[in-house]
């Protein structure tokens, strides 16, 4: 029988497309790539919903549809010979898997309210500081460290009935390949991997009060985890498949597609905005501790320095409440509303607790200006407006961090994702920051997801060759600072809003 490395040796000189399977907190989709003359082409061939459930009074990921959709998507390919299959999806939430390597439960949502109050039991029981210095991951009350504390406490019958956890990238790679690994970059998401060693911060966890025997081995990305299973699918020419780890985190997928280091950074824009850059060692300073940057993993041994400030879900929330209300409209129809309202208005902290899970979005902007004292917008633009002109302040308050921590200069940024289409917000970024803002690709995920499968199948030799494959192939919008000096004059009452809710 081939081994994955005998199936990869054989298909290695032939140029058949890649298929990366990005999954995203709205949706998700198959990606079909083949690289021809140097460009790479890409086609979306099948896309569907990925909507939570509540169960029990819990929210929870609904992954036995992602599963359908996935296996809907391969069973498309009639007569296609992929060189290669890749998933990456969000981080922090995990599954568990039983004796006979059974789902024991739907996985939870990083946004289920189980872990309201826990970091700061965990807390208690080892300090910040150690936490920090074993792992280099921001606090946020999301991270797996906290989930798998509430379960350990709240349902420990069914962690006491486990014998592995995974990623939710890891899951389907399990379902595909029969191999239960835990993906570096991914992994790094839990706040429970040494960013040093790049292993299981064991020790921590056994401390926090943690099974430190439950996660899966980790494998580097581009790790060719296994060869997909048969019974997956009816159409022979899949058969034997390498399954490649990627950078199965998705904001790890949309860094290696690109250059951002030297002086540039990125910008993952989507429900989160994520920033940093890219380094070759993780920063464990007293510092990036106080100002609470994670160290996240990366590809080719590299570490993502970054800081996660809540993006496009509050855009998400304003046209949910706007539908409710019977004001029905495209993202688009609401940014062009939003130009049309006086500049710096309102403002809000994006990382606002009250925003990470509100039952509506509108009222939890309102409290929040009731709160600093400010009026409350009065229309769906003034709303709009608030959230980009705010998460734009964020973004240069986060620059002038990272620009801090790392002891150099920040020239431009690289916005990628979906939210590299919202030109408003580009504008409101260059203008806020006073750097140059460089848009795309939108695609940058499932794009980085495929160069590393590239890389793996031997197709491409290193991470500069394959990036430069992208920036050849998907061209950026530039957008230069202008009006700089009226968000200056804003700046600093936009940091004091900041500092009152936190106070």
């Amino acid at each position: 029988m081939d081994t994955a490395e005998n199936v990869l040796t054989k298909r290695k000189h032939q140029r058949s497309p890649y298929v990366a399977f990005d999954l995203g907190a709205e949706s998700g989709r198959a990606v079909l790539a083949e690289l021809q003359s140097g460009i790479l082409k890409t086609r979306e061939v099948h896309r569907f919903s990925n909507r939570p459930i509540e169960s029990g009074g819990s929210l929870r990921w609904d992954v036995a549809h992602l599963w359908c959709e996935i296996r809907k998507a391969l069973n498309s390919l009639e007569g296609v010979r992929l060189a290669g299959i890749g998933v990456d999806a969000w981080g922090v939430d995990y599954a568990l898997l039983g004796e006979c390597g059974q789902l024991l439960e739907n996985p939870y949502h990083y946004r289920d309210r189980r872990t309201q109050g826990v970091m700061q039991e965990v807390l208690r029981k080892v300090s910040r500081d150690e936490i920090y210095g074993a792992t280099g991951i921001q606090f946020m009350p999301i991270n797996t460290l906290y989930q798998l504390y509430a379960a350990h406490r709240d349902t420990p019958s069914i962690v006491a009935a486990a014998r592995q956890l995974v990623t939710i990238p890891d899951l389907f790679n399990y379902w595909l390949s029969g191999k239960v690994v835990c993906e570096f970059t991914n992994a790094t998401t839990t706040q429970m991997v040494d960013p040093v060693r790049r292993v299981w911060a064991r020790d921590l966890m056994q401390r926090v009060g943690l099974r430190a025997d439950l996660p899966s081995p980790i494998v580097e990305p581009g790790t060719v985890i296994g060869t997909l299973l048969k019974d997956i699918v009816s159409n022979s020419t899949l058969a034997g498949t390498p399954i490649i780890a990627p950078a199965c985190h998705d904001t790890g997928s949309a860094v290696a597609a690109i250059a951002a280091r030297d002086g540039t950074a990125f910008l993952s824009s989507g429900t989160w905005s994520l920033i940093g850059t890219e380094l070759e060692a993780p920063v464990l300073t007293p510092e990036a501790l106080k100002l609470n940057f994670t160290n996240e993993g990366g590809v080719n041994g590299t570490t993502r320095l970054l800081k996660n400030v809540m993006g496009l879900w509050m855009l998400q929330g304003c046209r949910n409440c706007c539908s409710a209300q019977g004001q029905s409209g495209s993202y688009a129809e609401l940014v062009e509303l939003a130009k049309r309202e006086p500049a710096f208005a309102h403002f809000v902290d994006p990382d606002a607790e009250l925003f990470l899970r509100p039952a509506d979005m509108l009222a939890a902007i309102d409290l929040f200006c009731s709160k600093t004292q400010q009026p409350t917008p009065s229309n769906a633009g003034g709303y709009v407006r608030c959230i980009l002109e705010s998460l734009a302040m964020k973004y240069r308050l986060t620059l002038r961090n990272l620009e801090e921590i790392c002891g150099r200069r920040i020239e431009q940024i690289r916005v990628v994702g979906g939210g590299s289409k919202n030109r408003l917000l580009n504008q409101f970024t260059a203008n806020a920051t006073g750097k140059k803002v460089l848009a795309g690709p939108v695609e940058a995920t499932a794009l980085g997801n495929i160069a590393i499968q590239i890389m793996a199948t031997g197709e491409a030799s290193s991470l500069r060759e394959v990036r430069a494959i992208v920036d050849r192939s998907f061209p950026t919008e530039v957008f230069e600072p202008v009006d700089t000096d009226k968000w200056e004059q804003h700046f600093q009452r936009f940091e004091q809003y900041c500092e009152m809710t936190y106070a």
